[in-house]
């Protein structure tokens, strides 16, 4: 028998093999991470997050990075310090919303709050930015700045917060905005291309460079267009504890062309042993493939799962 340890590195090593060469080492990493948060070691996850973190990291990188440390530390209990790491993902992208299909709602809550706790002092931030562009009549750069602040002040999670403050710093923004697009000059015309002459002598045919290949899309509920896959098997093994309250969680699985399922992740797990024996049942799930215009695709698929206790 392999021990538990060996067969999660074996999962990891095949996660690895089929991430496109170009990643990074560090994005190879956050793979593994969510890995392990899909399989509830969230204190191995958040301790392999907390060596990625890195000041000359790529933003994105760290955006990621911080919103799966936030998502282990909910599920954790350490409200405080996910909070902290949400604050750093706000931060860097302000527009950047949790999605809906692949964190919880509790998750999202959490994003919620603080958003609309810092996206006040980020728009005020942005427009002293901009409105010093103006001033420096840079007026290209203050109009894409007071767009972005005009952008903040319509994100829905705002709401009321501010009240007549960020009404006031509404108007000032679209006034300079305006005056920044109107004192920015017209391009100049686009100079006519005589015609080509043509060549003293033909020339061999260059042969095109065929395209590389970047595998099949997957697609999912915005797809319209898409047949969902149908349930063959979608058996669960039995729940056996006693004595606990009814429970809810949340996966998300891949199913390719042939109806096999290539892959499972926790989105809203039941925090128990549980978990793992999910997984991989749910890789053992059979479909019809989901089908495009006849055609079998791959499609993410997900699937809540409600358990009551034994009695």
């Amino acid at each position: 028998m392999i021990p538990s340890r060996c067969r999660r590195t074996l999962v990891v090593a095949v996660v690895f093999a089929i991430v496109p060469i170009a990643l990074a080492a560090a994005e190879d990493s956050l793979t593994a991470a969510h890995e392990l948060y899909a399989q509830a070691a969230y204190d191995e996850a958040l301790g392999m997050l907390n060596r990625l973190r890195s000041p000359e990291g790529q933003p994105v990188e760290q955006r990621a990075i911080e919103q799966y440390r936030a998502l282990c530390l909910l599920a954790l209990g350490r409200a405080a310090d996910a909070q902290r790491a949400i604050e750093v993902v706000v931060a860097a992208d302000p527009s950047f919303h949790p999605s809906e299909t692949e964190v919880s709602p509790r998750v999202r809550s959490a994003f919620r709050d603080v958003r609309r706790r810092m996206l006040p002092d980020i728009a005020r931030q942005k427009y002293l930015t901009a409105k010093a562009a103006f001033d420096r009549k840079e007026f290209p750069v203050a109009a894409d700045g007071f767009k972005q602040v005009l952008e903040i002040l319509d994100e829905p999670d705002l709401g009321a917060a501010g009240g007549e403050a960020l009404s006031e710093l509404r108007v000032l923004s679209e006034g300079f905005r305006d005056l920044s697009l109107g004192s920015v000059p017209p391009p100049p015309p686009v100079a006519k291309v005589p015609p080509p002459q043509p060549p003293p002598r033909e020339e061999p045919a260059i042969q095109p460079v065929p395209p590389v290949p970047t595998g099949p899309r997957i697609y999912g509920l915005d797809d319209a267009n898409v047949v969902p896959p149908s349930v063959l098997d979608q058996t669960l093994p039995p729940f056996t504890a006693r004595g606990t309250t009814s429970k809810r969680a949340t996966i998300a699985i891949v199913v390719g062309e042939k109806g096999a399922v290539e892959s499972a992740v926790m989105l809203e797990p039941f925090g128990s042993s549980y978990d793992r024996i999910v997984l991989h049942a749910a890789r053992q799930w059979r479909y019809n493939p989901a089908t495009l215009v006849g055609v079998p695709v791959k499609y993410r698929r997900v699937v809540q799962i409600n358990l009551e206790p034994a009695k």
